[in-house]
């Protein structure tokens, strides 16, 4: 097992997304965040907290369920629905910001999209992600990425958050390791 990021790399990588989505979207005026749960909702709080600091205004930030669109619900075991929390009237006309931890297949985002397929017609939709692994099965890329890691599918990417495992830091374990 390895670190690949530190609680400063993370906040670090944190800070920059949070400037390149304000750059990208000439401000805050349109934007609402949607985390998908766990750990991107905790990095969506983040991200916004920071957005909010820079702009002096605070911005819309919630959350995203993605259970019951997953294409993979048979093969896990049964959890728990969290809600989908979004902090605005609707999504009409705004641009999202859809926020998770890690980016491997796609299969996550791809399910992110069938639910906001449910909730309304944004004006865009962009992806932010702490880290992309690689080994896409879908075609979909994040517009913002906290670091690149490239990884071999024999090994797995884990982020901690304090506000879930009491520490900040990406991992690399090896199945050696697992």
């Amino acid at each position: 097992m390895s670190i690949a990021m530190s609680a400063v790399d993370i906040s670090r990588a944190l800070t920059r997304i949070s400037h390149e989505i304000l750059e990208r979207n000439n401000g805050c005026e349109s934007i609402v965040l949607l985390g998908i749960p766990t750990r991107g909702a905790h990095l969506a709080q983040r991200i916004g907290a920071n957005i909010a600091t820079i702009e002096g205004r605070e911005i819309p930030v919630g959350t995203l369920d993605i259970t019951l669109h997953r294409d993979d619900l048979r093969m896990r075991p049964p959890r728990a629905l969290m809600s989908t929390m979004i902090p605005v009237d609707g999504i009409q006309g705004r641009d999202l910001i859809l926020i998770d931890d890690v980016l491997f297949s796609g299969r996550t985002i791809r399910a992110a999209l069938d639910a906001l397929g449910e909730i309304g017609r944004p004006r865009s939709v962009q992806l932010a992600v702490l880290v992309d692994r690689g080994h896409r099965e879908l075609p979909i890329r994040a517009d913002y990425v906290g670091k690149n890691l490239p990884t071999s599918r024999q090994q797995s990417v884990k982020v901690h958050v304090t506000e879930i495992d009491g520490v900040d830091e990406v991992l690399i374990e090896s199945q050696g390791d697992l």
